[in-house]
């Protein structure tokens, strides 16, 4: 379900029982081929997509095809992966910034390729797409709490979730596009937590050329998207947004056609 009932006490002029929600946290196990590779802290929802988005993203796979058993545990606290072919054990690991640790197996390479495209977005489109994904974070206005993220074409939310680490949010995204056959290049990613190196390492691979967030970037996630010319929108809230790298993809205002189409979606 991803959150849990709870009574707890709360204080105004009187003390009082009040029924509610809280976000479930959770300790969820991937193996690979029999082996655990790697245990996160996450909300247990999506499991499969979170699992599988995170091998994509660790780059220990690359397409669907190579995966031929992927079974979530009937606890949900464990998925279990079997690949047609031996998984080459990473030699180093990084534990990250993200909620909880996230994990990383080799260190952000600044020279990864850059991400070009003609497309160009307007802050109103940016933030209509925001209050979608304030819409549709089911979670969050149930229990709090938690990070919600989408992939979008500019126009629609093609896929949003939610979990209490940020990071597990892009893996879950990419889980799916990879399981669903979506093509992540030139999609948009939302999100609603900081943006730090390993968000930015995972828009990158995913080909995202835009990426924004409700809350603030790092230092470090801002000069890899200023490496691999991806825009990096932060703050985008009520009617300002803050723009740090490749600002000429945010326009004041579209074609009309293009303005027309995004205000009817909306």
């Amino acid at each position: 379900m991803g959150f849990e009932p709870v009574i707890w006490n709360e204080y105004t002029r009187d003390r009082k029982e009040v029924e509610g929600f809280i976000v479930e946290e959770e300790l969820i196990s991937i193996h690979v081929n029999g082996k655990e590779i790697a245990s996160l802290m996450a909300t247990p929802e999506n499991q499969d997509w979170l699992a599988v988005g995170f091998l994509k993203n660790a780059r220990l796979i690359d397409t669907v095809d190579e995966i031929e058993v992927l079974h979530v545990t009937r606890e949900g606290c464990c998925v279990d992966i079997w690949l047609n072919h031996e998984l080459k054990q990473p030699e180093r690991k990084i534990i990250t910034s993200g909620c909880g640790g996230g994990i990383l197996f080799e260190e952000p390479d600044l020279e990864t390729g850059r991400i070009d495209t003609e497309e160009v977005y307007s802050p109103e489109q940016l933030h209509g797409l925001f209050r979608k994904l304030q819409k549709e974070a089911a979670l969050h206005s149930r229990a709090g709490g938690i990070h919600s993220s989408a992939l979008s074409d500019g126009r629609e939310l093609l896929v949003t979730v939610e979990d209490i680490g940020r990071h597990n949010t892009v893996d879950k995204l990419c889980g799916f596009a990879l399981l669903e056959g979506v093509d992540t290049h030139g999609k948009l990613l939302l999100t609603s937590g900081r943006v730090s190196s390993e968000m930015m390492l995972k828009a990158a691979r995913m080909g995202c050329p835009l990426v924004a967030s409700r809350n603030s970037p790092t230092s470090l996630s801002r000069k890899m998207a200023e490496s691999w010319n991806i825009t990096l929108a932060c703050y985008v809230r009520g009617r300002s947004m803050r723009v740090y790298t490749q600002p000429e993809r945010i326009v004041n205002s579209l074609e009309d056609g293009q303005e027309n189409s995004f205000q009817q979606s909306g």
